[in-house]
């Protein structure tokens, strides 16, 4: 066992800051929505095709002013979001007025947030850091089940420490991560498989990686300008022909040379709040390339698909959210503990006592 205490005690004392950080703003981001205050914000959800056509035509027609990207009101926040490039947005609410607007994300707490949850400000590097720690938490998970195991007979479920000394802290420590692991577990796992996919090998067994790459791959590029005259109200009618019962999500220019422009829609039985059903148009024409039904995906994709809305508590409305936001909270009290005892509470050293001969 000594091995495995050491490991654990060292590894939580290098890494579990980082826990700590990320526990805490996931648990202010699972409700975002409700945090986030600006006029007609609780606006009721318009899922009208003339009226979402004349809005995307308004803010996507004009080239010089036309944003990256543009994504819908949802069921619980009911401004639409403009993305520009360098962090610049807008909060618009479904008529199309701006309601807000950054020029850095900066600029805007839930961006920023959300930007060091998923990346520590530091893009796909940051992203892999945190699916390291991620995988940190799991081991911490693991070993500190198995070293709680001898302790057992002691048990005592404390929210805090009974006294903020080295040995009250590492014994509360110990019985609440023990009580809180299997949420712990839900949010590290599904973390760890956004980030590393090959990861999904153990949820959805051998070939589901590949098969997940295979069937989210968007089609090849195809040679095509983005075009100053499209008509983007055609597109939104097109994407509700296709699907009518599917709610329309965002919309967004071609990433780097693709020549497509691709429009999310999220069907009655996805759980992923921006949906995978999608379709691609041509940039020049506007003319439909392409087509996904979520609804057709292979098993092991569409659960993959359930990850992410269970890490962020997408589903299960105020309930699972306040389950998310005790996992959070957990994750960011066991981390800041295991710092502090291991910097700063180590335990004082035990002088030997010589044993002094008389003569």
């Amino acid at each position: 066992m000594k091995p495995i205490d050491t490991l654990h005690r060292w590894t939580g004392g290098i890494i579990g800051l980082l826990l700590a950080i990320l526990g805490l703003t996931g648990a202010l981001l699972v409700h975002k929505d409700a945090w986030v205050l600006l006029p007609h914000v609780h606006d009721a959800q318009v899922q009208d095709t003339a009226r979402l056509a004349l809005i995307t035509q308004k803010v996507m027609g004009d080239p010089a002013v036309q944003p990256q990207s543009l994504t819908f009101a949802s069921q619980n926040f009911g401004l639409l979001r403009i993305a520009y490039g360098g962090g610049a947005g807008a909060y618009l609410d479904q008529g199309g007025a701006v309601v807000t607007q950054w020029q850095s994300q900066w600029e805007r707490p839930e961006i920023w947030m959300f930007d060091l949850h998923h990346h520590l400000f530091y893009g796909d590097t940051g992203e892999a850091a945190i699916g390291l720690a991620a995988l940190c938490g799991i081991f911490f998970v693991v070993t500190g089940t198995i070293l709680w195991w001898r302790t057992r007979k002691t048990f005592e479920f404390r929210l805090w420490p009974a006294r903020m000394s080295r040995p009250a802290i590492v014994r509360q420590h110990r019985d609440l991560g023990v009580v809180i692991a299997p949420l712990l577990l839900m949010s590290l796992v599904t973390g760890a498989v956004l980030v590393f996919r090959p990861m999904a090998v153990l949820l959805f067994g051998p070939g589901a990686p590949a098969l997940i790459d295979k069937s989210l791959k968007g089609p090849p590029p195809i040679d095509a300008r983005l075009s100053g005259k499209l008509d983007w109200s055609a597109m939104i009618r097109t994407a509700r022909r296709q699907f009518p019962d599917a709610e329309l999500r965002s919309i967004n220019l071609p990433r780097k040379d693709s020549g497509l422009i691709t429009l999310r829609m999220r069907s009655p039985e996805e759980w992923l709040p921006n949906g995978r059903t999608t379709l691609w148009f041509a940039a020049d024409t506007g003319r439909l390339v392409a087509i996904r039904d979520a609804a057709m995906l292979p098993a092991a994709v569409k659960g993959y698909n359930l990850l992410y809305p269970l890490h962020a508590a997408k589903v299960g409305g105020l309930p699972f959210r306040l389950v998310m936001t005790l996992s959070g909270l957990a994750l960011t009290m066991l981390g800041t503990f295991a710092v502090w005892t291991f910097w700063f509470k180590k335990p004082k050293a035990v002088k030997a006592r010589r044993k002094v001969i008389k003569i």
